[in-house]
């Protein structure tokens, strides 16, 4: 029976990180995927996703500067295209990875790392048993980390064949550009393919949203920029609705809203069904309640710092119930790594992970929004600064967004969170989200030299009102500077400081 130091189960990101974190402690790791390196993070979730979107942001580009200056677009390309540059960059993503597996396994890491395909289950706490192509073998460890990732959650009674009536995996298996679409769901993954599809001007969008707003966590101000932007896309959004019936009928889609208001029912045909209600853990056969790894209600693996309830049985990445992003699935398997064999410099923090929403326009944050700090109970200062002042958002001509950032009402202005909706916003937060990470204030920033022009010289504007002494000052522009304090439930206008 083969012997390692760590087994980790899963090549997805969360997994890959963690093994490529063990190799720098030399340990001796075993990697098992059952499917292909790089998980769904690579083909069915981010990277595949966002390629879409980058692919139908340029496309709806071009089609209004051709509009715009009276000229008529060619022909449209087909489905087919954009999906083989999908599936170029995917492949150029995965291949990456693989050239990375083979190397270490043949050369740098020779006789230390160690890469099987297939199925993995635990036997007990040190022992994992791997199948493929009708083949077993059981190999033994001194810590595993489990990093399976998770899939789309299904609707019960509703017929997904990933073909008509598809979740984000089955996507691909469209054969052309739907002419009508409902999306189930109004969260981050419904609404950036409703962007997607809406931007290509082929397909009309219908989304179903059981809210009064989509994107329900986000602050009003903020969603009602995407949701005007969808519609503008002639994207039909059905608020305050749950899907009361769906069913294929003669090749279509055929589905009922009820409404959360009066229980009225609308009935409705297109050809194609989104259903995008979150995603549930791979947890099925990977013998959890054997081994003794507790679990939550909702089917998530409880952890402490990615270390389950059994002591040497790591889980990183979507198994658990923190937030499921690549970008905290790698950070939690390295850190579980570092848990093992080093000492972390620190505990894992949330509090400063940076997000990004493919959207229109592209929308990031990081820390608390309005709404979250409000819930707390939380006094706070928030300045907000609309892109048509920022003179790199007027030379682009794509002037709508803001920029909103929450400081501690005090005397330190610690920043709570920053929310950033426009050109060039996911590149914008990063020295916010360093400050939150580092728990400092906010006057490193005000005399920064940014270049110019650039967007994020509209931050160091923010971070001067903060200071009260900005160029542009508050109030001077109507709803486009402003700069308030919200306390005992209500906000007051800081204004112009005498």
């Amino acid at each position: 029976m083969e012997k390692y130091d760590v087994v980790v189960i899963g090549g997805g990101p969360s997994g890959f990180a963690a093994a490529m974190r063990a190799v720098d402690f030399k340990k001796r790791i075993l990697l098992i995927e059952r499917e292909e390196l790089g998980g769904a993070g690579i083909f069915n979730g981010a990277l595949s996703s966002k390629t879409w979107w980058e692919l139908s942001r340029q496309s709806k580009v071009y089609q209004d500067k051709l509009r715009r200056y009276g000229m008529t677009p060619p022909q449209k390309a087909q489905f087919s295209d954009f999906m083989a540059d999908v599936s170029d960059a995917t492949d150029e993503r995965a291949s990456l990875l693989r050239q990375q597996v083979d190397w270490l396994r043949d050369n740098a890491a020779k006789g230390f790392f160690f890469f099987k395909k297939g199925s993995a289950r635990l036997l007990d706490k040190n022992r994992v048993e791997i199948q493929n192509n009708g083949q077993t073998e059981t190999v033994e460890t001194e810590n595993i980390v489990l990093a399976t990732g998770s899939r789309p959650r299904f609707i019960e009674g509703i017929p997904i064949d990933e073909k008509i009536v598809v979740t984000s995996d089955g996507i691909h298996n469209f054969e052309s550009f739907p002419k009508s679409l409902v999306i189930v769901g109004a969260g981050v993954i419904g609404c950036e393919f409703g962007t997607i599809f809406s931007n290509f001007e082929r397909t009309k969008v219908n989304i179903i949203a059981r809210d009064d707003r989509i994107l329900p966590f986000e602050d009003p101000d903020l969603t009602e920029i995407i949701e005007f932007n969808l519609k503008q896309n002639d994207v039909e959004i059905h608020h305050n609705t749950d899907l009361h019936k769906m069913e294929i009928r003669n090749g279509m889609v055929y589905y009922e809203t009820k409404s959360n208001k009066d229980g009225s029912i609308e009935s409705y045909e297109v050809e194609k069904a989104l259903i995008s209600i979150g995603r549930v853990p791979n947890i099925e056969g990977l013998g959890l309640e054997e081994v003794g790894v507790q679990m939550s209600k909702r089917g998530h693996i409880v952890d402490d710092d990615t270390q389950t309830s059994v002591s040497n049985i790591y889980a990183v990445g979507d198994l658990t119930a923190d937030i499921a992003l690549v970008n905290v699935g790698e950070l939690e398997g390295r850190y579980a790594i570092e848990k093992m064999y080093g000492s972390p410099e620190k505990p894992m923090i949330y509090d400063n992970i940076s997000t990004i929403m493919f959207l229109n326009p592209e929308t990031a944050g990081v820390g608390l929004n309005e709404q979250q700090a409000q819930e707390k109970g939380l006094s706070y200062k928030v300045v907000s600064l609309a892109f048509d002042i920022i003179p790199r958002a007027i030379a682009m001509r794509r002037t709508q967004g803001f920029f909103k950032i929450l400081v501690t009402d005090d005397d330190d202005m610690k920043i709570l969170g920053m929310r950033a909706i426009g050109e060039h916003a996911s590149s914008a937060i990063q020295a916010v989200a360093l400050l939150i990470s580092t728990n400092n204030g906010i006057e490193e920033l005000a005399e920064l030299i940014h270049p110019h022009p650039s967007i994020i010289e509209g931050i160091q504007e923010c971070v001067r009102m903060f200071l009260g002494k900005s160029i542009i000052k508050p109030g001077l522009i109507e709803n486009k500077v402003v700069c308030r304090r919200f306390h005992n439930g209500k906000y007051e206008d800081l204004g112009v400081p005498h």
